[in-house]
């Protein structure tokens, strides 16, 4: 579920979409994923520790063999450091050929594929 609050123009606009994992599939092929500022200005932070980071993700998938979305997700938030910076990788290992995604009764469930 996601929520739309703001403004336009002098109308208010609350919003509330409802997605199930095929959508969410279908607009992660069109959001393009950007640093966030203050990532990008962090200290010390480089290009490795981004590589590192993703390298983390896909091994807690390896590890597990499978696991269900939310409880990888709350993984994922904690290794990156923020809900946003989880849902990035979230959606990155949606699309990585080591992972299979299949549908399960309450939440996506992710497989490695060796």
């Amino acid at each position: 579920m996601m929520r739309i609050r703001g403004r336009i123009g002098d109308w208010p606009v609350d919003l509330t979409l409802e997605l199930d994992a095929e959508d969410w599939a279908q607009l992660a092929q069109h959001v393009v994923a950007t640093p966030t500022p203050s990532a990008a200005a962090a200290p010390g932070a480089t290009a490795d520790t981004g590589d590192a980071l993703w390298q983390t993700a896909l091994q807690l998938v390896r590890d597990a063999g499978q696991v269900e979305g939310p409880r990888l997700m709350t993984q994922l938030a904690a290794l990156a450091g923020g809900e946003a910076a989880g849902k990035r990788l979230l959606v990155r290992l949606r699309h990585c050929e080591q992972i299979r995604m299949e549908t399960g009764a309450d939440a996506p469930i992710y497989h490695w594929q060796e």
